[in-house]
Formats: C-alpha cells, structure tokens, sequence
C-alpha cells in the first residue's frame, strides 16, 4: 500500500499558508455536500486558494482530507487512482486534486473513484477550461461544476481595502442606485480605485505587487497559447500564431464588431478556421464574445461585438503595440465583462450597446454621452464612466463591478 506520509507533508505546509480571510464569492455558492465537484476557471483566478481554505476550515490536522496537486512529480510518478484509493482504504473522506488538467485520463480515473468509493467525496480543479470541458462527457451525470471569474471591482477593494459590500442584483441596482451608490462611497472615494482595477485588480496575484502585475500575466497568457490550447486541439504552432494576431487586432480596435471575411483575409486562413480559433481563444478564458439577440448556433452565428475577456487582458496585450488607452473598449469590456460572470444573460443590442435579461437596454460611455442611442427604449439605461452619483436613468459605469 502506498505511503501517504508524504503528501499529507505537502498538505499540511500549504493549508498553514491558505488565507483565513477574504474568500471569493464563490465559496459560499457552491454546494459543499456534492460527492463530485468540479471548479473550473482561468488561470490565476484563486482556485487553489479556494480549495485550501476549504479545506481548512474542515481542521488543518485532520487526515480524512488530502489535497494533493496533479502536476506535482509525486503525483505522476505515484498515479492519482492510486494515491486516492490508498486514501480512501484508510479511512480518508475527501480528497482536493488541483491542477487535474495536466493529468492524463484524468476524467476515466475520477469516474472510476467516483463508483468504486461510494462514501468519498472528491473535488477536482483546473486551469485549463478547455481539458474539464472535455472531460465533462465522462462526468456529465456526476459532476457538479462551478466557474470561478476573475475579480469582481467589489472582491478587488474587499482584497485591497479590506472595505466590504454585499453584492447587488441587476434589479437592485438599476431600481435603486442613487441610493447605493452614495452608500458605498461614504467608504471612501471609488474612481481612483476603479481606475487600477481596470489596469490591475482582475487577478488575485495583484497581492503579491502591482511591479511584476502585468509579467505574472503576460506568462498566463503565454501558458494559455502556448499549453493550453495545443494540449486540447491539437493545434500546431503555426496556428498560435494566429492566435496571437487575433488577440492583438481584438486588443487595439474600436469595440470590435467582427467581419468574419476581413478577418479572414487578414490572417490568411479560412472562415471556418477563424471561427475555430476564435472559439478556442473564448472556452480557453482569453475572448469575450456578445452575440445578437434571438439567433442559432453559437459557432456559426457572428458576433456582434468582440472584446478580450476583462480589461487587464486588454492592458497587457494591447498597450504591447498601442500606447494610446482605447477608453471606448475598456468602458465596455469591463461592463460586459461584470455583467457576464455575474450570470447574467447579455445580448448585442439593436439600440445601444448591449440588452441584459432580453429587456434592459445599456448604452456605455463617458460623462458627456447623450440618451440619443437609447431614446424611446422605456427600459433603457446610460451606463457613464467618471461619474461617482447617477440619476434616473443614468447610472455610474464603476457600480457595475458590485454584481458578484
């Protein structure tokens, strides 16, 4: 039988180090008495974090619980079936596999814990949202899954002020923020701190310094094209390439409205190969796509409107070629952005820039946009950035980033 000394060593030194404070929002929504649970996500996002302050919370000497991380060499040198198997015969209860991504057979050998341990519980994680949406077919009727966004603007002053505000509805907020929003300021001024969070508040690691902020991303990015995706299509390194292009036209335009043929030419590949990668680029957390309202298929349908998934990926990717901020595009990745991962549903609007919820219609922009885009809509909405305080129907761009 396997000797487990070892990685209840790893364990313990790493549940000595999990914060006892500031948990995502996620922690508290995800339904802890599952037998499966799989937490998917970007990377960089806190899932490790998570999973540790779970665990500790269950007590940080108590060896029915293992955390064990898949990439580490133990683990692929011992083979995870059978580290939890040992577990599970010696009385273990819940065992915590991170990084599971970068397992082999990773969904055949959960499966097969999952039936053969009927008592266990067993939580996995991993970086990589392509490879558990693969797996997903194996684990479909066992498996609950959950997704851990990137930072809220709410989690980013919880992480960095320590100032704490519930979260808001989309209905509260559109009802009664002229009343929230000078509620939450009489905590302090907002703006400035809006301001970094659309540079550098997106990721958790802005804890460990705002100097080395944007690197630790730039090498998520790179992990993203150049691990990630090749790992889950088989893409070859001339197409990451591609990749790469597509990120940066998507990073240095306009809000980007998407002509799949200008596109195409571009990039000298087919239609179907930029709808591909651009679907790639999305599952793998880079993309942001708002699609039209009341149309088919996602993949063969075009997108309205086309951004990077949150304004942080934008600093870093387009200001690598592009000084200049493109305000309009920040304004609106970070509003599609919060609504999105808030689980809202969000349309391309016909009027204005987006419809939430199929009947809220947002127009994005700065403190001297009109209501012209909007006008007739009776449930219409100014979404307006510098503004601390809105009225009517005008609301504060930065109140946005309080839905989760």
């Amino acid at each position: 039988m396997i000797d487990l000394s070892r990685f209840f060593s790893l364990h313990s030194g790493l549940l000595r180090k999990a914060p006892k404070k500031h948990r995502r929002f996620l922690f508290e929504r995800i339904n802890w008495d599952n037998r499966l649970i799989g937490i998917t996500g970007g990377r960089g996002t806190g899932k490790t974090t998570l999973l540790l302050q779970y665990l500790a919370k269950q007590g940080k000497t108590n060896q029915d619980y293992l955390y064990i991380s898949a990439d580490h060499i133990l683990v692929e040198a011992t083979g995870l079936y059978e580290i939890a198997t040992t577990f599970f015969q010696t009385g273990g209860k819940i065992i915590v596999v991170d990084e599971i991504h970068k397992y082999k057979n990773w969904a055949q050998e959960i499966k097969n814990l999952y039936d053969f341990f009927p008592d266990a519980q067993i939580i996995f994680s991993g970086s990589s949202t392509l490879q558990l949406q693969l797996g997903k077919t194996d684990l479909s009727r066992r498996a609950v899954y959950y997704t851990l966004p990137v930072l809220s603007l709410r989690e980013y002053l919880l992480l960095t002020t320590n100032r704490d505000w519930p979260t808001l509805t989309l209905t509260e907020l559109l009802q009664d923020h002229p009343k929230l929003a000078p509620e939450i300021l009489e905590g302090g001024p907002i703006l400035g701190y809006f301001k970094d969070y659309l540079s550098h508040g997106a990721y958790p690691f802005i804890l460990e310094g705002k100097q080395e902020y944007h690197s630790k991303l730039g090498n998520v990015i790179e992990k993203v094209l150049y691990e990630d995706i090749p790992a889950t299509t088989g893409i070859r390194y001339s197409g990451i390439s591609v990749l790469k292009k597509i990120l940066y036209e998507v990073a240095t335009s306009p809000p980007f409205e998407l002509n799949i043929d200008r596109m195409s030419n571009n990039l000298g590949v087919s239609r179907q190969t930029v709808y591909c990668y651009l679907d790639h680029l999305e599952r793998a957390g880079l993309l942001l796509r708002v699609m039209p309202k009341g149309v088919g298929a996602t993949l063969t349908r075009k997108p309205v409107k086309l951004y990077l998934e949150n304004t942080n990926l934008l600093k870093a990717i387009g200001q690598e070629i592009q000084p200049e901020d493109p305000v309009g595009t920040i304004r609106e990745c970070f509003f599609a952005n919060q609504i999105r991962n808030a689980e809202i549903i969000l349309q391309a609007a016909r009027k204005g820039d987006f419809i939430a919820q199929g009947k809220f219609v947002f127009e994005v922009g700065g403190r001297n946009k009109s209501q012209r885009q909007i006008q007739g809509e009776k449930q219409g909405y100014l979404v307006k950035d510098d503004i601390e305080v809105g009225y009517g129907n005008v609301i504060p761009l930065w109140l946005f980033g309080f839905l989760y």
